[in-house]
């Protein structure tokens, strides 16, 4: 029943997409409010829970696919002055948000300081699907979309010893939970990385023997095959499979940049339907008794953390920047959540900690928010920079007219 809806809801995208390019409706939202409609919150078509094994194993794959070719994408997103606002967002902005979140997890909701923190952490990352439209568009201040590009690229990993640290932290020995000691933990870590370098360069010497290579045609497929096989060796050694990916697919790109050029349009592509796929299976789990159960405090902190933490954070973070002020408003608002956060928060959930489900339920709540809200708005922002076209379609209202159409009559 899911892939034939997976089919569907891709096919539906597909048909409106040009639609979507030019209003508030999202071709994600599409997948989101589709499994929301047919999971046990809507229709009851499909059964599934955050104990089902799909939606831990899809969940961990689509994280795995977009944190590789986010760390393929690394070498692209090198030149002058593209690191410097990006950098005041994840060295300033990004402890200033996590900060924000725990002290309202904390004395909002009720968490104790460590799961509060840990709720933080999760919630860090974000996600530039849900901005296409603003990091998608050459009209949009290149400025702005590489803040948005470096920030969302490097926040994922940023996030994850964070996150595993405090899960470690928040378990209780004799609690009943998955509780693993720190050491265990700085070793999964770093097993993680060497994995992620040691893998690409071993692969990369192999090619170098005479006589070996890849032809063009199959070019792409070196890195694949390199992303598939970290995805291998780490489940199976017990290295952290999300360090593996992001640093292997940085070393891959280092290493063989033509192999990463030709990698990119199809781990684009990859990323978009690993993601797509998350986000149905994520919708089923979203049900009226899941909004209901976070109470008014958790409530609260869903909206500040979305209306006010990260806005804040991240204007005070660029305080004194070059960018103009509606260049700001736009980074301050597009920091939706997305695929690493509902990973992370399935850690959280199945971590056995004290405060587990009542984490995950927050989580859940917030990412959902955070999906309708800026998937929602990408579009309405973007037309603040004059957008004449957005993912390609023209817009209708700025389409030429006949007479002026062509470039001579200009």
């Amino acid at each position: 029943m899911l892939v034939l809806l997976f089919a569907v809801c891709l096919l539906v995208s597909v048909l409106v997409s040009g639609v979507a390019a030019r209003t508030v409706l999202s071709t994600s939202l599409v997948f989101l409010l589709a499994g929301a409609l047919v999971g046990e919150g809507g229709f009851g078509l499909v059964r599934l829970d955050p104990d089902s094994p799909i939606v831990g194993d899809l969940a961990d794959l689509a994280l795995f696919t977009v944190l590789f070719v986010d760390g393929t994408a690394l070498r692209t997103l090198r030149g002058e002055g593209s690191w410097r606002q990006p950098a005041r967002a994840l060295g300033i902005g990004m402890p200033l948000a996590f900060g924000g979140v725990a002290v309202l997890a904390h004395w909002v909701a009720g968490f104790d300081w460590v799961t509060a923190m840990l709720v933080a952490a999760v919630l860090a990352p974000t996600d530039p699907v849900f901005a296409s439209a603003i990091v998608g568009r050459r009209d949009v201040p290149a400025r702005l979309r590489r803040l948005l590009s470096v920030e969302s690229g490097l926040n994922d990993g940023l996030a994850l010893p964070v996150v595993v640290i405090l899960i470690s932290a928040a378990g209780s020995p004799g609690g009943g939970g998955e509780h693993t000691g720190l050491g265990a933990v700085a070793l999964e870590l770093v097993g993680g990385l060497a994995l992620g370098v040691v893998v690409p360069v071993l692969i990369h010497l192999l090619l170098r023997i005479p006589g070996l290579g890849a032809e063009p045609r199959l070019q792409p497929l070196g890195p694949l095959a390199v992303g598939i096989l970290l995805y291998a060796v780490a489940h199976l050694s017990g290295a952290n499979a999300y360090l593996a990916a992001f640093a292997g697919g940085a070393v891959v790109a280092r290493l063989n940049p033509a192999a990463q050029e030709s990698f990119s349009e199809l781990g684009e592509q990859l990323a978009e339907l690993a993601k797509f796929a998350a986000l149905l299976v994520f919708g089923a789990l979203l049900t009226p008794s899941l909004f209901a159960s976070i109470g008014l405090g958790g409530w609260v902190v869903a909206v500040l953390s979305l209306v006010l933490v990260r806005p804040a954070s991240l204007v005070l973070s660029l305080l004194g920047s070059p960018l103009e002020r509606k260049e700001l408003f736009a980074a301050a608002w597009f920091g939706p959540k997305g695929f690493a956060s509902v990973v992370y928060g399935l850690l959280v959930l199945h971590s056995g900690i004290p405060q587990a489900v009542d984490a995950y339920e927050l989580i859940a709540v917030c990412i959902g928010l955070s999906i309708v809200a800026h998937s929602s708005t990408d579009v309405p922002v973007a037309r603040l920079f004059s957008v004449e076209e957005i993912a390609g379609v023209p817009d209708d209202r700025k389409r030429p007219q006949p007479e002026t159409a062509h470039p001579v009559d200009r």
